[in-house]
């Protein structure tokens, strides 16, 4: 009989266990929810006030990747700096809106995508686009972008 309480006793721990870790998962999984849309909302802001050059290399992993149209794929910061150097980036606004997030259970990894704006100073054309963006968490607990890739053309509503 003694053995069977001891059975008991150590399967109800074990549960007990289960149940904490599973509940602490769920309670950080909802305290993720939103940094992902905030952080990106937050690059689109620092693009608008300082210009997509400087947003672009702010919010970049060190490893980050970017995807562009008629483009080799370009990783790192160090070469999207080169591609940046020698270029204005002030006869246009690009800004975009998040309306999506997705976070790994982990909180290490997840997406956000939406919609984009580039807006041409000189003459006001404005063009409209979608993209997507994959964000790393870093060891200081910010996030930054591993890949991020973006589309033109996109039909007015």
């Amino acid at each position: 009989m003694k053995k069977k309480n001891g059975f008991n006793i150590m399967l109800f721990v074990f549960m007990a266990i289960l149940i904490i870790i599973f509940s602490c998962a769920k309670k950080n999984q909802k305290k993720m929810t939103g940094i992902l849309l905030q952080t990106d909302r937050e690059f689109s802001e620092m693009s608008l006030k300082e210009g997509m050059f400087v947003a672009f290399l702010a919010y970049i992993a060190d490893d980050g990747v970017i995807l562009r149209d008629n483009s080799y794929p370009e990783q790192g910061k160090e070469k999207l700096q080169a591609r940046f150097e020698g270029r204005s980036d002030t006869s246009f606004v690009l800004t975009w809106e998040p309306l999506f997030e997705k976070i790994a259970e982990s909180g290490e990894i997840g997406y956000t995508y939406g919609t984009h704006t580039n807006l041409d100073k000189a003459t006001g054309t404005v063009t409209k686009g979608t993209y997507v963006t994959i964000w790393l968490k870093q060891p200081d607990g910010s996030f930054k972008y591993i890949l991020d890739s973006g589309t033109q053309g996109l039909p007015e509503k």
